[in-house]
């Protein structure tokens, strides 16, 4: 069932688990790339980012697992909270230790490595001795059933739905509270990308696993998703419960491709019926 963000005072809403207030992100010391984006994630919920590539939905993902150094990008401004804890400062290392972990857009394997070789390289920070390890893996195989037949192949040899599914076993053995999740339907056929929302959606109500995942296919987020926040050039413009937003005329005109009348142009509709604080 699709629900909004807690609010204060809810006793019935989950707590918040990841609070991201008003950050700002520049590449290069000159480059603004977000511009005041915020967001919640509650604990137990699928939270998605949507908007078209270059919104800054990667970005945002990189600023809240700190690896945005790696591209000399940096949080200027704002707040990033992991159950209350202030977490922009800390290592991407730490921040795994803490529960979070991203899945990198582009399907990331150790292409050289078996199957199973890169998912037990996601246990390295558990020091799990050789009983928990292999239990940590059968209960991988049991959301992954297509990586135990081929656990002996070289991952680089593997399918793109089976790298992705690697790349999502391999952050699931880090045994994680929350999972940042970049494009997982990128170049997938559309059987295979709804075979991996179905499994992010049993690691979430069975798992308790938490997910922010960033995604261009709008319709098939929603579908799975609890909440919405769509980012145009480094704002986030719209934000709501998954149906909501679905129901949503502009949405369902240019992220879902469907008009209901006569066709609007896209800038009458973004600078009128689009809330206007974004332009500000």
């Amino acid at each position: 069932m699709n629900t909004s963000p807690p609010v204060a005072g809810d006793a019935a809403a989950p707590p918040v688990l990841l609070d991201v207030n008003g950050i700002e992100v520049i590449y290069n010391h000159v480059i603004l790339v977000l511009k005041g984006v915020s967001l919640q994630v509650p604990e137990g919920r699928i939270v998605a980012l949507l908007g078209a590539n270059g919104a800054g939905k990667t970005t945002t993902l990189r600023a809240v697992s700190n690896l945005l150094k790696g591209e000399r990008g940096d949080v200027t401004k704002g707040q990033i909270r992991y159950r209350d804890e202030r977490v922009e400062r800390l290592s991407p290392a730490e921040l795994v230790q803490r529960g979070v972990v991203q899945v990198m857009e582009g399907r990331h394997c150790f292409a050289h490595l078996t199957v199973e070789e890169n998912l037990l390289a996601g246990a390295y920070t558990r020091r799990l001795g050789r009983g928990d390890t292999q239990e940590a893996l059968e209960r991988v195989y049991q959301y992954f059933p297509r990586l135990k037949q081929r656990r002996t192949s070289q991952a680089g040899y593997t399918s793109g739905g089976e790298q992705q599914m690697t790349a999502i076993g391999r952050a699931l053995m880090a045994s994680p509270n929350m999972i940042l999740l970049d494009e997982p339907s990128m170049g997938l056929a559309p059987q295979i990308v709804e075979e991996i929302f179905q499994i992010v959606r049993d690691l979430n109500q069975r798992e308790g696993v938490s997910f922010l995942l960033a995604e261009q296919n709008t319709n098939i987020a929603l579908r799975y998703a609890d909440y919405g926040y769509i980012l145009e050039n480094g704002r986030v413009v719209m934000d709501g419960a998954a149906d909501a937003l679905s129901a949503n005329e502009d949405v369902k005109e240019f992220y879902l491709g469907i008009s209901s009348g006569a066709r609007k142009s896209f800038r009458d509709t973004k600078f009128y019926r689009r809330r206007k604080r974004w332009l500000a």
